[in-house]
């Protein structure tokens, strides 16, 4: 052994442990999902996602006041409608929730970047992303009457006020369908950020229950990526790329962490990650049972993600782990 080669000695005490750290989180790469409903009084608490709830427009003051607080410096609205159709009509609605929201919270907190999901599953009254082919029972979202759709919704988002829209719906041509809708409007300032490598996954099930977008038959696995893939990821982000995407995003994020490496070495525009429902109601669900230390594991968790590539982490974990970076940590 050779007895001069230590690497323990930089890792003696928490100031040597800082100094050389490979990788920093901070605040400033965190983004809160917020689920915005229809309605007035409404803080509702998601049984399966501790310290979440859909809340009502007018309830969104304390929480805007809250991030502003904590530093962090973007939001991620889904919105919950009163009413649901075919066709997801109340997504472009502009009075529906998120233009709503949109507009309250850039009257309380302007600096605050604002993003819109784009996507129609909380809007359908059969839960899929699009519009459903003549035999829905098969479970086929028709691609390009769906483009159509998503493109009036991101245009009631961005004419609201929206920062940046993020097409979630993995529709393909999604992302140059809504880039030139924008264009044509004269939203030409307003950024893309393409939910680009979105998998079918297990881990959204508490997000459904928050979103209230359950499938009322069948599953998303036909338009969703299969999570063996990792080629064909980078293939949709190369046509997102060309498309005009000015942000890109992977989608789950733990389990993915190669597939955000993979992006970030092949590509120079800015990359989100996503840790979902799933991911973040696990860690909840060991440290409830004593199984985990929960700060610790969160920010391990956050941490691992931004060692991959990602550069903005959106995470229910968002407000803890700014407490958390406030604090002293080694």
């Amino acid at each position: 052994m050779n007895t001069t080669l230590r690497l323990r000695r930089l890792r003696r005490t928490p100031a040597l442990r800082r100094m050389v750290r490979e990788t920093a989180l901070d605040v400033e790469d965190l983004i809160a999902p917020l689920f915005v409903c229809a309605g007035q009084g409404i803080i509702r608490p998601i049984g399966s996602m501790p310290g979440q709830a859909q809340r009502s427009v007018d309830q969104l003051d304390a929480e805007i006041d809250e991030l502003c607080e904590l530093r962090i410096p973007a939001v991620l609205l889904f919105g919950i409608p009163a009413h649901k159709d075919a066709t997801g009509s109340s997504g472009w609605d502009p009075a529906g929730p998120v233009p709503q929201a949109i507009r309250a919270i850039k009257d309380r907190a302007p600096a605050m970047v604002v993003i819109a999901d784009v996507c129609l599953c909380e809007y359908t009254d059969h839960g899929h992303c699009g519009v459903l082919a003549p035999r829905p029972d098969m479970g086929d979202v028709l691609n390009d009457a769906t483009l159509e759709l998503l493109v009036r919704e991101a245009l009631a988002y961005a004419d609201a006020g929206a920062d940046i829209i993020a097409p979630s719906a993995m529709m393909d041509g999604q992302v140059a369908a809504i880039r030139a809708g924008l264009d044509a409007a004269g939203f030409h300032d307003t950024i893309l950020l393409s939910y680009a490598a979105k998998f079918a996954s297990a881990f959204y099930g508490p997000f459904r229950e928050a979103a209230e977008s359950t499938p009322s038959f069948g599953d998303r696995r036909a338009y969703q990526m299969d999570p063996a893939n990792g080629r064909e990821a980078m293939r949709e982000v190369e046509l997102d790329v060309a498309e005009g995407a000015d942000m890109l995003m992977v989608k789950p994020a733990g389990a993915y962490l190669d597939i955000i490496r993979g992006v970030r070495e092949r590509y120079a525009l800015p990359l989100a990650a996503y840790q979902v429902s799933g991911e973040f109601a696990m860690i909840k669900a060991a440290a409830h049972n004593g199984w985990i230390d929960e700060r610790r594991a969160a920010l391990e968790s956050l941490l691992a993600i931004k060692r991959a590539g990602a550069d903005m982490i959106i995470s229910y974990y968002a407000k803890d782990a700014a407490r958390w970076l406030m604090e002293d940590y080694s």
